[in-house]
């Protein structure tokens, strides 16, 4: 059989070669190993011991603010309707939010950057709204200008909101198909980040350009009607940047997306470059490799990439 070389595709944003070889035949035995023994890779067994894992690490940081009578801080990925759980935790064990700060990661926006009303469905501000605030109890629930996320109106200062109020006692975030980090985005000509590492990580809130691997993503989300439809998704959005990761005094990252559960899953690649590929922009979750993090996978993440020549799409 003749080899067949090619170069990967100008619109991705990571195409070293040699380094896309090596993460991809990374085998399940060495996923967990890693130079920086502060990068904790830990591989849970499924998708459910994951999202309860995520929840708890939320409930014991707000219990924890709350039995010491503290403002605690967290930023918040996309507030799916697993948090309704977390409410209903809080709930049952009357847990005290009035010092809870929540600052949501990002927020979708149109193509001049104004952000979603926080009263449209597909939106992150309506889903923290309605999958965790609403679902607290009353007495128990924080005021809501204390449930914040990036609009247009704040961006500039969303960064320094955080920050006076001490930073984020804890920071949860998962990559996108492109490693994006939050909605920081590599590979957008015209708006690419084009400085140093240093300067990378000291990025802060900003409106940014979806990169299109990532309107393909979202367009297989469930709000979307896992249809593929590519107009459906926003063009732009609001979102922190690498320095609120940074400045978070605990961090997770969680991956273990799978296209409704099944053996689909664009993630199983990206985790394995954002986790042993270099650390740059290009790839811009790749951060937490420098950082005390602790890097959940799931086992079907984890797994050898092996193709399937009985299956097609």
């Amino acid at each position: 059989m003749r080899k067949f070389e090619f170069e990967p595709s100008e619109c991705i944003p990571f195409r070293d070669k040699t380094i896309l070889d090596r993460v991809r035949n990374i085998k399940r035995e060495d996923f967990a190993k890693h130079p920086n023994p502060d990068f904790k890779i830990i591989i849970l067994p499924d998708e459910a011991t994951m999202a309860w894992q995520s929840l708890m690490d939320f409930f014991y940081t707000i219990k924890e603010g709350a039995d010491n009578n503290r403002d605690t801080v967290l930023i918040m990925g996309q507030p799916n309707p697993a948090y309704k759980l977390l409410a209903w935790t809080i709930n049952k064990f009357r847990v005290n939010c009035k010092k809870l700060h929540t600052f949501n990661m990002d927020e979708y926006a149109d193509q001049d950057g104004n952000t979603a009303p926080e009263d449209w469905p597909k939106g992150f501000m309506y889903s923290a709204l309605n999958n965790f605030w609403s679902q607290i109890d009353e007495d128990l629930r924080p005021p809501r200008n204390q449930v914040h996320g990036p609009e247009t109106k704040n961006i500039e200062y969303y960064g320094k909101m955080i920050e006076d109020l001490g930073n984020a006692d804890l920071c949860q975030s998962g990559p996108g198909w492109t490693g994006h980090v939050a909605f920081v985005e590599p590979g957008i000509p015209g708006s690419e980040f084009e400085g140093t590492l240093e300067e990378f990580k000291e990025m802060g809130p900003r409106i940014v350009t979806l990169n299109p691997f990532t309107i393909a993503q979202n367009s297989l989300h469930a709000s979307f009607g896992y249809a593929g439809d590519l107009g459906a998704v926003p063009p732009k959005a609001a979102t922190i940047g690498p320095a609120e990761i940074i400045k978070a005094k605990k961090r997770t990252d969680w991956n273990g997306i799978r296209v409704d559960g099944s053996e689909c899953s664009w993630e199983k690649f990206a985790t394995r470059l954002i986790a042993h590929g270099p650390v740059t922009p290009l790839v811009p979750t790749s951060i937490h490799q420098l950082l005390r993090t602790d890097f959940y996978v799931t086992e079907f993440l984890a797994s050898d990439i092996v193709p399937r020549f009985d299956k097609t799409y």
